[in-house]
């Protein structure tokens, strides 16, 4: 008996050994899985930029943190509702426009201004500049509960119509259609036109041959997506407003990481915004070639219109851009360059 227990120790122990010798077995670890929302369709330059920024933090984190994409607006149909939800902790990332993200930093606002940017360089040059990484800094200490990662191109928004334009007398009287935003209101009511809102986007191109309204306003990709060129053939190249996408990310969940995770993402949200500049750019141009190739005619202001019609924005920088001047002058000085 005692020969036998002696022999089951002398077993017991080497199986020990031999554990130690092979070591212990890695236990694997979970990913941290984070959900980000797209209110644009799958193959829309925003979404791209997204699919790369999930990809970029995967790999750089080997595996640790992966972030699925839900685009479409199949999280939230809503940017507002997205932006809510990322204050709350339910989500971590959000593309959204920088229109909505100026309730928490109002300087914002000032980026936004009709007629403000000489050209798209002009913009860039303000975003990435010290002016705007100012703003963008200013989210995550407004106590909003958000953190601006980066800017993302949005392009410009022009007037298309079903006539010429070549000066601010030939818009008087026309009506077109607006977003909900009184200063746009304010802008086409100061060109001598009239501001029509409450027809949705859908609703545009029926509007148009009804003769609801003379035309409305855009991007390339919109007027060309939405099929509006076929109903208001003059696309003015006036380019009124530029307002960029801001990529956001949520403080309750972002805290939670590791400092050097965080530091991951935040370099790699950085480096997604050249990408999405660049698909920005292709979809542009691939929606302008459509246009042009089905007749629109593309009317290009002269300096000399164009400079009337920023004349025309005294009395609405007065009204809405008062409290952001210092700002908005100092992007007037940096457009000297551009």
């Amino acid at each position: 008996m005692k020969k036998l227990i002696v022999l089951m120790l002398v077993l017991l122990s080497a199986a020990t050994l031999s554990v130690f010798a092979q070591g212990v077995p890695e236990v694997a670890v979970k990913p941290v899985v984070l959900k980000m929302s797209e209110v644009h369709a799958e193959g829309y330059p925003t979404s791209l930029a997204d699919h790369e920024f999930a990809r970029l933090v995967n790999e750089r984190t080997n595996g640790r943190i992966q972030i699925e994409v839900y685009t479409g607006g199949t999280l939230y149909a809503q940017e507002t509702g997205a932006i809510e939800a990322l204050q709350v902790g339910d989500l971590a990332f959000a593309r959204v426009s920088a229109s909505p993200v100026a309730s928490y930093v109002p300087a914002l606002n000032a980026i936004q201004m009709p007629y403000l940017y000489n050209n798209s360089a002009h913009m860039w040059a303000v975003l990435n500049g010290e002016l705007g990484q100012k703003m963008l800094a200013d989210i995550e200490t407004s106590g909003s509960g958000l953190i601006g990662l980066c800017y993302y191109d949005a392009g410009s928004r022009s007037f298309y119509l079903t006539k010429a334009v070549h000066k601010v007398a030939d818009m008087a009287g026309l009506k077109i259609r607006l977003q909900n935003n009184k200063m746009m209101v304010r802008m086409v009511e100061l060109l001598g036109a009239t501001g029509v809102t409450g027809i949705g986007p859908n609703e545009v191109y029926s509007a148009i041959t009804q003769g609801v309204i003379d035309g409305a306003e855009n991007n390339w990709p919109t007027y060309q997506n939405m099929g509006d060129y076929e109903a208001a053939k003059f696309y003015i190249l006036d380019q009124h407003t530029r307002v960029p996408e801001i990529l956001l990310g949520s403080t309750a969940v972002l805290k939670k990481l590791d400092p050097a995770d965080l530091e991951i993402i935040r370099k790699a949200a950085k480096e997604t915004q050249e990408f999405e500049i660049a698909a920005w750019a292709k979809k542009e141009a691939d929606a302008e070639q459509i246009v042009r190739a089905a007749g629109v005619t593309v009317i290009d202001l002269t300096p000399e219109a164009f400079a009337e019609f920023q004349s025309k924005m005294a009395p609405l920088y007065t009204e809405f851009g008062a409290p952001y001047m210092d700002f908005i002058n100092e992007i007037k000085e940096i457009g000297k360059k551009y």
